[in-house]
């Protein structure tokens, strides 16, 4: 749960680093005592306690999901959600389903229905009930949509058809990405990541229609199939833009040649988690110089970032490239690319036929068997257009006032049990120790919404969507362009409040927690610590782990790129992630597909880490307990690891599975769920795991 992407420190851990700042070089104290362990770190699980006996049910969990045939020790995954698995299908409209995530958006998207129909049909409004009422309201006028036509995007492809030479090109590829349709590559506002106070402009890899590069280039049977399979699409989209049959066939082949030439230029997954190799400042002049064939004065002035002076640059491999594809390629060619990406690009706003040929290529990638319904597109249509506008009124019903501080005080416990682990690991020296620590001080938490709401500052028109998508998308450029040498604001959110999902952000040093993850089943005021801490207390500490994974560890408190790590602790970090990766790339989610450990590294790291200090969190909460809960026969330690592996149930179309695998730097759900279990020694206490058995085996990997 990561995109790349302020309360005060704990008191605790700030008076801690306040007195070891206050013993100068003259001092000196007595030989420390050697850290404890992390056992001795870990209160113990109550016993000897009144025991309280009720169901699962009544402390947040489900009876139901589990299947008590299995053995936890074998397939806890299984234990936990075989009920679940085998009672749940894959809606028709879904590539994979989720017991928490998907029955929360599920929830949370009704209510937004709910808000945005009301919205739409109010007579006497607010602005903001009258504009994200217009917004989906002409979302859902299909008939209006289908009367339109491709009349909307019907100049952009008459200035496609014109391009004749790469001054023409870019002007055209100017316009498009002022409407975020990113032909060849895209730009955007980014921190600096040798300073992160300054915000810079950064131009990316972009272009391919494709998930990935590695769909173009591979050699086996499927990626051949679905070569073909895109090549086709490609061709019957272009004919329902109104190119005649042989025309359409031709565009498509120049489309996958251009696509394939991209590819072999474009850095893979794994290269693109590297951030040392995704920094590469230019000037304006060594921009020009390594990609001359493209119009860069005009493209800045064209987005209004002529007095830019300096740009990051992610890969001067790829616009190098780029360039020398912008002289050898035919116009024609180039013709067919751009208007293939406009009709792309736009496809969501145009009619039906465009939606349901787009959707041909999906059902191909992920298995999904139906087009989503109209609403839930334009739930999601509006929410992306004016996501802090809807978020006022969702938040309002959907995040009672109780939720945001028992969520901060959560996130005090989690950060507390990090920087007592942080303090007792004895292959970290003390001044490497001391950064750490002062990096969790430094981290900041987002939570539930903004503090201050975003405006949108563009015209809605209730009889077009299109129309208002292209606006959306404009103020949404120029917006985000607009922060460029401007002062960094640090609790800007990258998430609308109602989406389900977290992440951290390694240049903010920030955690951020929508509202719209924080409901049940991942968490609830009312369900027990135990379950909240499995559910949504990982979440917590998967997110603050990041901050210390194999990327976020190579940023200082301050968000800047920079080493500070001791060279000693940098290698004993490397063995520990070393092992997490080898141990991952074992995993298989599909008969001979198994998982790739370096791309999911970073989450897997995540997952690890998120596990243990929830744990740690929950024991600590629970220290001094008058009584004990067992739940159905499970005691309390249990009840945690069914929170954490339920929220993880899900079931993905094979298809769906293959391109996770492929593309997601998430493991699938039964290795998010065994993979963290099997390495922690406690869980292998709760359910009296022998040794040697698969969720307790006698090699495990431990990083934080």
């Amino acid at each position: 749960m990561r995109t790349h992407r302020q309360p005060a420190a704990p008191l605790a851990l700030t008076v801690a680093l306040s007195a070891l700042a206050a013993c100068g070089p003259a001092a000196s104290p007595p030989p420390a005592p050697p850290p404890p362990t992390v056992k001795a770190l870990m209160p113990p699980a109550p016993q000897g306690l009144p025991v309280v006996e009720t169901k699962l049910e009544s402390v947040g969990l489900d009876e139901a999901a589990l299947d008590r045939s299995a053995n936890p020790c074998e397939d806890f995954y299984q234990f936990a959600c075989g009920g679940w698995l085998a009672k749940t299908e894959i809606p028709g409209d879904e590539a994979s389903w989720m017991r928490s995530f998907n029955e929360i958006e599920k929830r949370n998207e009704a209510e937004l229905r709910r808000i945005l129909e009301d919205a739409a049909s109010a007579g006497d409004r607010d602005p903001v009930t009258k504009k994200i009422g217009a917004y989906y309201g002409a979302c859902m006028d299909e008939p209006a949509v289908e009367a339109a036509g491709a009349k909307p995007i019907a100049d952009l492809l008459a200035k496609a058809r014109r391009v004749r030479d790469p001054k023409g090109l870019g002007a055209l590829v100017t316009e498009l990405h002022r409407r975020r349709i990113w032909a060849l590559f895209d730009i955007e506002s980014a921190q600096d990541m040798k300073d992160a106070t300054r915000v810079i402009a950064q131009l990316d890899q972009n272009g391919l229609g494709l998930p990935d590069r590695d769909y173009y280039l591979g050699e086996d049977d499927k990626s051949k199939a679905l070569r073909k399979t895109y090549e086709e699409h490609v061709a019957r989209m272009m004919r329902l833009a109104g190119a005649q049959e042989a025309a359409a066939k031709a565009a498509a082949l120049d489309v996958m040649q251009i696509e394939t030439e991209l590819a072999k230029i474009s850095k893979t997954r794994v290269e693109r988690r590297d951030p040392t190799g995704l920094y590469n400042k230019l000037d304006r002049a060594a921009l020009a110089k390594a990609a001359p064939a493209f119009s860069w004065d005009a493209y800045f002035q064209g987005l209004g970032l002529q007095d830019v002076k300096e740009v990051n640059v992610t890969s001067v491999r790829f616009f190098e490239g780029l360039s020398r594809l912008l002289t050898s390629v035919k116009p024609a060619a180039w013709q067919s690319y751009l208007s293939w990406h406009i009709v792309r690009s736009m496809a969501p706003a145009l009619p039906k036929a465009f939606v349901d040929e787009s959707f041909t290529l999906q059902a191909a990638l992920t298995g999904q068997k139906e087009v989503r319904p109209r609403w839930k597109r334009c739930v999601d249509a509006t929410d992306n257009a004016l996501g802090e506008l809807l978020a006022q009124p969702f938040v309002k019903t959907s995040f009672p006032g109780a939720s945001k501080p028992a969520a901060e005080a959560m996130v005090h416990q989690i950060s507390d049990a990090f920087a007592r682990n942080v303090r007792a690991l004895d292959w970290m020296d003390e001044g490497t120790r001391q950064r750490a620590l002062a990096k969790l001080s430094a981290m900041a938490y987002l939570i539930g919404y903004p503090d201050k709401w975003r405006t949108y500052d563009f015209e809605v028109d209730p009889r077009s969507y299109a129309k208002n998508a292209l606006a959306a998308r404009a103020f949404h450029t120029q917006w985000d362009l607009g922060k460029i040498d401007k002062p960094l604001d640090r609790d800007e959110w990258q998430m609308s409040p109602p989406t389900v999902n977290a992440y951290y952000d390694p240049q903010r040093n920030h955690m951020v927690f929508p509202a719209g993850i924080l409901q049940p089943p991942f968490y609830s005021v009312s369900s027990a610590a135990a379950v909240n801490l499995g559910g949504i207390g990982m979440v917590v500490g998967h997110e603050l782990t990041h901050g210390f994974d194999d990327e976020g560890s190579q940023f200082d408190q301050k968000g800047n790129l920079e080493d500070w790590w001791s060279k000693e602790v940098g290698v004993a970090f490397r063995e520990k992630t070393a092992c997490v990766e080898a141990q991952y790339s074992a995993f298989e989610a599909l008969p001979g597909l198994k998982l790739n450990g370096k791309l999911t590294l970073g989450e897997n790291i995540a997952d690890l880490g998120g596990v243990k200090l929830a744990f740690m969190a929950y024991r600590a909460m629970r220290k001094g307990a008058a009584e004990q809960t067992v739940a159905s026969g499970f005691t309390e330690d249990q009840q945690f690891f069914l929170a954490h592996g339920q929220s993880w149930c899900g079931k993905l179309r094979d298809e769906a599975l293959r391109l996770m695998v492929q593309v997601n730097p998430h493991s699938p759900p039964r290795f998010r769920v065994n993979g963290p279990l099997a390495n922690l020694p406690e869980f292998g206490d709760a359910f009296k795991c022998a040794p040697g058995t698969p969720m307790r085996p006698t090699k495990t990997c431990a990083v934080w």
